[in-house]
This record gives structure tokens, sequence and C-alpha cells, in this order.
């Protein structure tokens, strides 16, 4: 691998926060959850559960129930509004007050042709999905206190809600409530306390499931409006409920950080006759479980530790493989640090501002594993407030460090920046092109003296930079071809670009896995690379040899000639041969690939767990070779450690990381988030005896 100085940085303090509510799509295999701040996020669950598009938050959105009808995706939140999104500019499509307070639940009906949100006031409003809005149609009977969950009947005839002690069934036809469940306050001591219900399912045998504030999963049957089965699960709150597609298995989240799987069961072998009956407990959360999705053949659960957990059912996976493992998302799969490299400059971004740093330097040479002390410190240079409530949603600083830019969902901002000695100086340019209004990505020229900038419908932006002004150049526009979009018929955001050091090529990668090279020289469209069913998560471009390196969410690895418009004969070889068992395996995907200066026959790929080098002129690992990282492979013998050299060498002493990029002089530029920083600046969770205590 070599040697190199490494630059470990600590101190950019990105804390994501908790998952409040989720919904999965079962026609697309795709999951929608959103944060506590106001953003959502769409994960491809067919894609190695790829975080595939983030809508940014806004600071005035909040954010209490998700749900998908179709394809289109809608949340309500205390704020009295229902926002339907665009998912193909990623920003808020429209949004309406139904002038109910604040909004609790929102469902849909199994045809996806009616909606109904549970208001602040006590009403369900009930609402008719139209091809582009949606219209109000009526209010079910008003009810003592607010709706807080609720659930359809397969039917599309009754609507079960959830209220502070008590379960209402409603007839959608004429809006009043046919049944009326009264919920158990639990335990004698805790009977002076309300009981609300988070969280409901309504089975199409016309069976109530109920998840309350005692820490009960009760089962009522709503055509008698009697209990059938009372559980008692926690001494805390049962806050969400799942049930699978076939409704034979439902799984509940509470405030202690389990989760609870019931399945529908004989209690006796033999016995005809099944009942609710709870299986499993399993414990991968700190803090409470807000949301959680039973998917075919695991759950998804997430809540204030933030993590979004995976956890397959061990009896549903047929063999032991990707599938059967526990998958646990922390960090976002795209990149919130940009380099400037010639400047030695680092940006991060934030929600709600950004941070330039410059980095520290040591002129002393060591032994490998030594720490080098500093001669000159890490220093924070500026901190950059955004302006309105939307928050960041993509941002870059140009390689000479002279530029800023970032972007929300409603304006683009560019800064000059000053720097003379010890001072710095930042100057808004003022002035923007008309056409910058919002921006996917945004990324500069290798000579700085460009910035591009992704915008609606795939469309690339070029803006000349000079002397604290920009001028609109031309703007790239793909063509139409054959792709996997999500949604048919829609130019897909683009999530990548990369430009190529001597200032000629463009590449451009979309959400609908097509990744477009254009000629800047030439100001027009080059040529299409073939498409691939996974959507890339990273790529770059190699600054002697103009190849495109792509890595994608599947961790295939790509290279693509560019002048020639074909793979080059190391990715037909990589492809034949095919890549490692373990490398396949790996469960976070690619989000930076940089190339060594020094030599450049090597490039560098992270993910949040390791980062590799592969030298393309040694080479590749057949399936019997030993995949290692770099500390296990030096405790072997000279010998074995010659006949174990192949193209990957790994490393996993830095981790969990959020950037890795090589840098000039044989430095290495890391920059980690340990999960402990993060886990520190949680809430306390609920007090739970542990015993001895």
């Amino acid at each position: 691998m070599g040697e190199f100085k490494v630059h470990r940085v600590r101190f950019f303090d990105y804390m994501p926060t908790g998952i409040r509510c989720m919904d999965f799509n079962r026609k697309t295999n795709r999951l929608a959850l959103a944060r506590l701040d106001g953003s959502v996020e769409i994960f491809n669950f067919s894609d190695r559960y790829f975080q595939e598009k983030v809508i940014p938050g806004n600071d005035s959105r909040s954010i209490q129930a998700i749900c998908w009808v179709g394809s289109r995706l809608f949340t309500v939140g205390l704020n009295g509004e229902i926002v339907e999104y665009d998912l193909e500019n990623l920003c808020v499509k429209y949004s309406l007050d139904p002038s109910g307070g604040p909004l609790w639940a929102v469902a849909c009906n199994s045809e996806g042709t009616h909606l109904v949100v549970g208001c602040e006031n006590g009403t369900a409003k009930l609402f008719e999905v139209l091809p582009e809005r949606i219209q109000f149609l009526r209010n079910l009977s008003r009810q003592k206190g607010r709706i807080l969950s609720l659930s359809w009947h397969a039917s599309g005839e009754q609507v079960a809600a959830g209220l502070t002690d008590m379960i209402h069934v409603f007839d959608v036809k004429t809006g009043h409530s046919v049944r009326r469940l009264l919920v158990d306050r639990g335990p004698s001591g805790v009977r002076h306390r309300d009981c609300v219900v988070w969280s409901l399912i309504f089975l199409s045998d016309y069976t109530i499931v109920s998840a309350d504030s005692s820490g009960k999963v009760q089962v009522w049957d709503a055509k008698m409006g009697t209990l059938i089965k009372n559980h008692p699960i926690s001494k805390w709150d049962v806050l969400s409920l799942s049930v699978s597609e076939d409704e034979d298995s439902i799984v509940a989240g509470t405030s202690e950080g389990t989760v609870v799987q019931f399945q529908f069961l004989s209690p006796k072998l033999g016995a005809e006759e099944k009942e609710w009956v709870r299986t499993r407990v399993f414990k991968h959360h700190t803090h409470d479980v807000r949301a959680v999705a039973e998917i075919k053949t695991a759950f998804v659960s997430g809540g204030m530790d933030t993590h979004l957990v995976i956890r397959p059912f061990l009896d549903k996976v047929e063999v032991k493989s990707y599938e059967s493992a526990l998958c646990k998302i922390t960090f976002p799969h795209r990149s919130l640090v940009s380099c400037a490299q010639k400047a030695g400059l680092l940006l991060f971004q934030y929600p709600d501002q950004l941070e330039l740093w410059r980095l520290g330097d040591s002129d002393v040479k060591g032994q490998p594993g030594d720490l080098l002390p500093v001669t000159s410190k890490p220093e924070k240079l500026l901190q950059l407030k955004r302006k309105g409530e939307d928050h960041i949603c993509c941002s870059a600083i140009s390689p000479c460090g002279n530029w800023i830019a970032y972007s929300t969902v409603s304006s683009i901002r560019v800064f000059c920046l000053h720097c003379e000695g010890n001072s710095i100086g930042i100057t808004r340019v003022s002035k923007l092109p008309k056409v910058l209004r919002s921006a996917h990505k945004l990324h500069f020229s290798a000579d700085s003296t460009k910035l591009f900038v992704a915008s609606r419908k795939s469309n690339v932006h070029v803006i000349a930079l000079s002397q604290s002004e920009c001028s609109y150049v031309h703007t790239f526009k793909p063509k139409s071809g054959k792709s996997f979009p999500f949604f048919l018929g829609c130019a897909e955001a683009i999530h990548l670009l990369a430009a190529s050091a001597d200032g000629k090529w463009l590449a451009a990668a979309s959400k609908s896995c097509e990744i477009h090279i254009y000629n800047v020289q030439k100001l027009k469209h080059h040529c299409t690379v073939p498409v691939y069913s996974s959507l890339p998560s990273a790529m770059a471009i190699h600054p002697k040899t103009n190849n495109l390196v792509v890595v994608h969410a599947d961790q295939q690895i790509f290279e693509y000639n560019m002048k020639e418009k074909q793979y080059t004969d190391w990715s037909r070889k990589l492809q034949k041969e095919g890549l490692h068992q373990v490398w396949l395996e790996r469960d976070t995907p690619v989000t930076h690939v940089t190339f060594n200066p020094k030599k450049l026959s090597q490039f560098v790929l992270h993910d949040n767990y390791m980062f590799c080098m592969i030298d393309q002129s040694l080479p590749l690992p057949d399936s019997k070779t030993r995949f290692v990282d770099q500390i296990t492979l030096g405790s072997l013998s000279e010998e074995k450690r010659q006949s174990e050299t192949h193209a990957f060498k790994i490393c996993k002493k830095f981790q969990p990381l959020l950037h890795a990029q090589m840098l000039e002089d044989d430095w290495l530029l890391v920059v980690e988030r340990p999960l402990l920083d993060i886990s520190s600046k949680l809430p306390a969770p609920v007090m739970q005896k542990k015993f001895g205590t």
C-alpha cells in the first residue's frame, strides 16, 4: 500500500437526528422515513438498502406521520399541513392546511384512492386522491381529544382511529362511529394516567391490534367490540406497530429500545385455532423505537438513537448471505465534506451552516504508526450560516480555496474568499445568472474557473467564475436513453458530478442510473455510459488518462474510457473474473473515489468502515485469496505476505469514515465521526432497572 502521513480529522461534529416515522412501499420496494428535523429519506431495498433520495428539512416543518400512495409520498405534521413531495426534484410539491390544528396521523386505503388524516381537534378528515392533488371530501364524526393513529380496513369501508383511552371505528360512507373500544389503563398504580393509543393495525379479518402508552399490545374484535387478547410487553410506551403483507406477523417498537414480534400461530400442537402469540424480542436500539416496518424477510426499525436497523428473520432467509446479516445505517450515503487540495482547506456541511477549516501540518518524519507532533494546529476559519428556513442540501469548495457555494431547495449562494496572511474575508456574489434557482449537486472545475450546477430535469449549468463575478456559459441536457427510473417518464435528479483535471470532460450521474459524459470545451453531449441496474454511489475521472471510475451501490466497480466510449481492459477483466465475495458482502456503499498523485495506477475509495487502495498494476484476488486488512496482513510472515499480495489493499484502522482523500506530498486525509461522540449527545433513554442495582 505504501506509507502515508495521515491527517486524522475528528472535528466534524456531524449529528444525525432521530427517526420519527417510516412507511414501506411494497410495490416499489422502497422505504421512506422522516427525521425529527423535517427531512425525508428514501431507501431502495432492491439496491442494497441504498439511500436513494434525500429531501432536505425545513425549520418550520415538523413531521409526525408519513404515507405512500402508490408512487406518491405524503406527510403530516404539527404545523397543521398535509405535504406532498416532488420526488423528481426532491422538494415540496405543495402543502394543504385542512384546518384541523396539528396533524398526528395519516393513512391511505389499499386502492390508493382515499387518504385520511387525524387532527388535534378530534376530527378525522377524508380526502380523495386526484392525479395532481388531493381534494377534501368530508369529516368523520368529531370526537373528544386528538386522533393520534389511524388504520384502514382492507375493504376500504371502515377506518380505525386511536385516541386517548379509546379506539373508534368509523364507517367511511356515513362518517359515523360504529364501534367504540375502551382501552384499559393498565395496573392499578398507573390508572390515574391517560392511556394513549399510539399505533393501530386494522386486519382484513376485522381484528384490530393496538399499541398504547401503558406498555400493552391488545387484540380486539372490531365486529363485536370486545377485547380478545392483552399482551403487556413493556413498563413504558409501545410506540409503533407494523404487520406483514400476509398478516401472519406483527412487530411492535417500545420506548425501551426493544422490538417485539407476534405471530399468528396455534398455541397447541395440532390445534386448528390460531391466536396472536408473542414469539421474539430484539434489542438493537438504546432509545425509543418510534417507527417499525415489516418487509418480506426482515423488519426495519428506527428511533431516537438515529440508527436505521434492518434485522432479517432467520427463519425466512433460506441461505446465509448478505440478506441474512444485520444491517445498521447511521451515516448518509453521500459525502458532506469538501476538500480544497491546493489550499489545504476543509468544508463541512451541516443542515444550518457551513464550516471552513484549515488543516494542521507537521514537518517531522517518523516510523510507521508514530504520532507526529503538530507544527501548526487545525484552525476554524469561517462559520457560514444559511439564510431562510430551508436546510442546506449541497455545498462545494473550489480546489484553490477561493470559492464556496451552497444550495437549498429555494436558492443558491456563491461566495468569494479573500485570504491575506492569518486574516480571511468573504464576499457574497450578489448577482447570479437567472438560471440558478436551486441545485442537487455543485462541483468546481479543477482550475477553479467554472462551477457546474446540477439543477432540475437532469440539466447541468456551466457558470464561469472571475473576480467575484459569475456569468452563465451553457446548459448541458441529457439525451434520452434506456434507463431504470423510479418513476417512469421522469428526469431524475443528478446526484454525482466529476470533472477532468484538464477541464475537457464532465460526468453527471442521475438517480435513473444513467451517466452522461459532456465535452466542456465543445459544450456538447459526448456519450452515455452503458446503463447498469444499480445506482452509482461514487465516481471520479483519472487525472492523466481521463478514464472514469464508477462504483455502484451493489459494490461493483467499472472503469470507462470516455474518449473511446468503451470500458477499459482492466474493467473488462475485473468483470470477467468477478469481485471477491468479501468485497461484495460489505453493507455500506462507497461514497468517494480519489487517485494517488504519486502513483497513478492506484486509486482510493472508502465507505463508512474502511478505505481501500486499488492498484491496477497488481493481480486481482480470486475466490481462494485471503481478503484481509493491512494490519492482519502485516502479522503474517514475509513469504506468506508476498503470496497474498493482490490489487485490493484494505485499511480498517479509521472508522467510522465520513471522508478519505489523497493529498499531495504523500498525505492522506481521513475524516472520522466516532459513534461514541454521537451517542453522548443523545437525550437520556428511559430508566431501566439493571440486575444488581
